[in-house]
């Protein structure tokens, strides 16, 4: 692209930006025709505890698989170093 055209295409971005109205768009315009006909009941905030996926797992379980994966790796990096000194 010439610089000329990079000009124009700055303005023009100026000047959408700066439109006082703007359009919705297509979702948005589906989304209240859909609404104004049957209108959405309320959304909890957080999903039922039933709902979280296939399995309940506690989140000390994952807290002591990562400790352990460092842990490991911490315990492996010591052994190559001590290795490397003698």
């Amino acid at each position: 692209m010439s610089e000329r055209d990079d000009e124009q295409r700055e303005f023009d971005l100026e000047w959408a930006e700066g439109a006082e109205y703007k359009e919705p768009s297509a979702r948005a315009r589906m989304l209240a025709a859909r609404w104004k006909e049957n209108p959405p009941g309320p959304v909890p905030f957080r999903a039922d505890p039933d709902h979280r996926g296939s399995g309940r797992r506690s989140s000390w379980v994952s807290t002591a698989v990562v400790l352990g994966c460092v842990a490991a790796v911490i315990v492996l990096l010591g052994y190559a170093d001590f290795r490397s000194s003698y």
